[in-house]
């Protein structure tokens, strides 16, 4: 029997699936470019780039001219390097013993971010001569990187061997997407005295939100990341970013429902009106939060309203308990010929934000898009786009 299904025919019938809008893409990334004034700006593509998949966005933004790269892991990188021959590639988790082959092999850059991989990293030049690392440095985070006084003595240090020469200092922002907050003047100006000692070497301290800080925060190299991807760098104010995903689930099933019958696990939503609701194959397993479950589910001591889905121009409510393959949506409201089974809801996408749907949740757009499962249809579409 011959066999005619095709990649359109599987992400017509899918009953979940996932929309990638590359020329979005392409297009804040060019932006976040612009806003980084004289810095060069990186591509931050770590977790499967936000789980957009890094083999096509990270192909994609290598064509629109990014040739910096953000990865957390070697084998993030190595996947990388096939579709980004001539970029940089700095791995963000450093490198650890055992991993010298795999990062000389994909010319991989190593973030070196502790006293134990500066050691490390010390042996492997003896050994093997020059190579290239960056150098990361805490300033009040207290996460990754040399605290303040070793990066500084290090720099002072002459008897460090002639073949360590990072490329790259950078250290991280708290508080950026927090623009009133004093933390980001005292990281500002902790890393400016770090990129002095460090005289000549490339300085990187801005993502996604602290481009939005201005000039003072950009120094030669930018990361921007959720941005990229559509997501909100600073909240509370109007994103100019593009939306780039959209996720759907499909309805499999409507039915109607009387006054004061129950919905769902542990019947935790009662209603209070005869309604219309409609069954979709998406749940937390797909990265669809239980969280996001309706206000009457107490889950949660948020205060949060619960999620919404779209369709046929309208936003519905979910309603009861989110499980692990389905949800359910409340479309009473919605004129009875708008909605059939087989149709798609709009589980985030342009008419609702990653963000929103992240805040219904009570997490960040962040989660929302590394949480989605592996049962997504991918559909990735590209315009082309000027420069």
């Amino acid at each position: 029997m011959t066999d005619n299904f095709n990649d359109d025919d599987a992400f017509a019938s899918a009953g979940l699936r996932l929309t990638v809008d590359l020329g979005a893409l392409v297009e804040n990334w060019r932006d976040l470019a612009r806003r980084s004034g004289k810095a060069r700006t990186s591509a931050v593509v770590k977790a499967d780039a936000y789980g957009l998949g890094i083999e096509d966005v990270g192909e994609t933004l290598y064509g629109a001219g990014a040739r910096d790269f953000f990865v957390a892991t070697a084998d993030e990188g190595a996947t990388l390097r096939l579709y980004a021959p001539e970029a940089r590639i700095f791995v963000l988790s450093g490198i650890w013993p055992g991993m010298e082959r795999r990062f000389f092999e994909n010319d991989l850059v190593p973030v070196i971010a502790s006293e134990e991989q500066l050691t490390f990293w010390m042996s492997v030049l003896s050994d093997y001569g020059d190579y290239p690392c960056a150098l990361q440095v805490d300033t009040g985070f207290n996460r990754l990187g040399l605290p303040m006084d070793d990066a500084m003595a290090l720099a002072d240090d002459v008897s460090r061997p002639a073949s360590f020469a990072p490329v790259l200092v950078m250290s991280h922002l708290a508080c950026g997407d927090d623009p009133s907050n004093a933390m980001n003047r005292q990281q500002l100006e902790a890393f400016r005295k770090v990129s002095a000692a460090f005289e000549g070497i490339e300085a990187s301290l801005a993502n996604s939100a602290g481009i939005f800080l201005g000039a003072d925060y950009h120094f030669d190299l930018t990361r921007p990341g959720i941005a990229t991807y559509g997501g909100e760098a600073v909240p509370g104010v109007a994103n100019p970013m593009r939306s780039v995903a959209t996720a759907e689930a499909r309805i499999i099933q409507t039915r109607s429902v009387k006054s004061g019958e129950t919905v769902g696990y542990g019947r935790a939503l009662q209603l209070t009106r005869d309604s219309r609701l409609a069954i979709v194959s998406a749940g937390y397993a797909d990265g669809y939060m239980r969280s996001q479950s309706s206000a009457g589910v107490p889950l949660r001591e948020t205060g949060i309203a619960g999620g919404h889905g779209f369709i046929a121009g309208h936003k519905v409510p979910v309603a009861g308990r989110i499980t692990m393959d389905l949800t359910i949506f409340d479309i009473t409201d919605l004129p009875e010929n708008l909605v059939r089974t087989g149709d798609y809801v709009e589980l985030f996408g342009s008419n609702i934000s990653v963000d929103e749907a992240a805040r219904a949740a009570g997490t960040i757009g962040y989660e929302m898009l590394t949480s989605m499962g592996l049962r997504h249809e991918r559909r990735y579409i590209s315009e082309e786009v000027e420069e």
